[in-house]
């Protein structure tokens, strides 16, 4: 039996992900005129949840000393990055700034 690579497992976790937001970017054009009233909690609730997921999984991490791929930093950072963008985003929407 062969056991996969710390690296290998996390490159999986990454695409798995990325094929997730994709379809659900894909379902969310498809049924857009059903879900316009539904689109800003549910970004939110996502935001959310994937905010507090990352951290958590980061954390855990860091506890069992896990070996990190060259771009797992690089993604966490950056999804933090994205994820402050759109809060930046949403406030200047709600301010009626844009």
């Amino acid at each position: 039996m062969t056991v996969a690579r710390p690296e290998r497992l996390r490159l999986a976790e990454l695409t798995s992900g990325v094929g997730a937001v994709v379809l659900g970017i894909g379902l969310g054009v498809l049924a857009a005129d059903r879900l316009d009233r539904v689109g800003l909690p549910l970004l939110l609730v996502g935001a959310a949840v994937h905010a507090w997921g990352m951290f958590d999984k980061h954390r855990l991490e860091r506890q069992a000393d896990a070996p990190d791929a060259w771009w797992g930093p690089v993604a966490y950072w950056s999804c933090w990055g994205l994820l402050g963008i759109l809060a930046a985003g949403f406030m200047l929407r709600l301010a009626g700034v844009i």
